[in-house]
């Protein structure tokens, strides 16, 4: 991928977000001396709200293929037969075309590990679980902020420190008084059972010229990627992760603040201001603003009283993010739009906030008979996700009507 490429394309980025802030300045001075604007300043926008949207996730994707590091083995729980890699890519070849296990069992046998599960199948190859796992974190917008951890078992146990012990000043002879100790607990992050279920005709999978191990990866991932985001925004915990909007709202452990944006249905520059001087300094330093992209257009018309500068500020440089009050913006479409009463601006320091738990390991089972002439691949991977710090993240609160 050529550097000039994406030059060209952070450059057109440069000149439309010039052009939007043009349209706009002309938008809010027709208000200020007639109290209306020409309707079609909002088209003009709308047409390069999508402009500056569709360059960045250009430019960022060409970033992402031109910085993508060969696939990686380590870590992905294939220690046992590392030395049996190329062997078990053949073997497992030949399971998913037409079916032979022997290979597979005997390779599983000399490794001393388990191969299939009671419900059946096998653990993917090493190059099929890396192409999956990096599908995945490309395409979910949440999994490139939140900390992860990877286990070989069914949970993660975390030590929960819900405060900070007290202090004081004394002398060499004076008296001290006990001070109060934190509360410290743990919190348990359970993995649940994600699947996916391509298939394919008998004819296409007999093909040698198509690489079924690439064709199940791309039809996987993207599959999990859709669920996995919904789960770490909205899920309720239940069978899948649970969500960070999710929680009650207050300031005790075990709810997330929510500021109230003060106008129904609509975020405004003040409460963005307001929402970002409600986390605490440690976690704003390393914070992310999550919106709808919707909402993020909105946003673009912002600007702070004072200075009259536009509060968004797009990512010009190769590897720059978009900022929004010098701070970086990520999108996620499962996040709300702007409504009313809606949480539709997440800000959170979210390595810190919140945990996605991988079990190591994605397993496939073929099957060719229950809708001939089709082969379908049931393929698993198991996930879990929480919030783990209530003190790391902020939610905005658009006003109700």
């Amino acid at each position: 991928m050529s550097i000039s490429e994406i030059t060209e394309r952070v450059h057109t980025l440069g000149h439309a977000w010039e052009q939007f802030k043009q349209v706009n300045d002309q938008r809010l001075r027709e208000i200020e001396r007639k109290g209306a604007a020409d309707p079609l300043h909002m088209e003009q926008l709308s047409r390069i709200n999508q402009t500056l949207d569709n360059y960045k996730k250009r430019v960022d994707v060409l970033e992402t293929a031109s910085a993508r590091p060969g696939r990686e083995l380590a870590g992905l729980g294939y220690k046992a037969i590392d030395g049996h890699v190329s062997e078990y890519k053949k073997a497992f070849d030949n399971y998913l075309r037409k079916g032979m296990e022997g290979g597979l069992e005997e390779l599983h046998t000399k490794a001393l590990s388990v191969g299939s599960d009671p419900d059946g199948g096998y653990l993917v190859t090493p190059t099929m679980s890396s192409r999956i796992i990096k599908l995945i974190e490309e395409a979910s917008p949440f999994r490139l902020l939140a900390g992860i951890e990877t286990i070989s078992s069914d949970s993660l146990e975390l030590i929960e420190d819900n405060g900070a012990a007290t202090s004081g000043w004394t002398t060499e002879t004076g008296t001290v008084s006990d001070t109060n100790t934190p509360s410290v607990g743990k919190k348990t992050i359970h993995v649940h059972e994600l699947y996916a279920q391509p298939k394919a005709t008998q004819k296409l999978v007999d093909d040698a010229a198509i690489d079924i191990e690439s064709w199940i990866a791309e039809k996987v991932a993207a599959s999990f990627a859709r669920q996995e985001s919904d789960a770490f925004i909205n899920g309720d915990g239940t069978s899948k992760p649970r969500g960070i909007l999710t929680y009650d709202a207050g300031t005790d452990w075990g709810e997330i603040e929510q500021i109230l944006s003060g106008t129904s249905g609509a975020v405004t520059a003040d409460s963005l201001i307001k929402l970002f001087y409600s986390l605490e300094e440690g976690y704003a330093s390393r914070s992310t603003f999550l919106m709808n992209r919707t909402v993020l257009q909105s946003v673009r018309l912002l600007k702070e009283s004072t200075t009259n500068q536009y509060l968004w500020q797009p990512g010009l440089a190769a590897g720059a993010p978009d900022t929004l009050l010098g701070v970086p913006v990520a999108t996620s479409s499962d996040m709300p739009v702007a409504a009313s009463g809606s949480l539709s601006v997440a800000l959170a320091d979210f390595a810190s906030a919140y945990t996605i738990v991988d079990r190591i390991g994605v397993r496939t089972l073929r099957d060719p008979y229950t809708n001939k002439p089709f082969v379908k691949f049931y393929t698993t991977k198991r996930v879990g996700g929480d919030v783990v710090n209530f003190d790391a993240i902020k939610l905005l609160k658009l006003a109700a009507s």
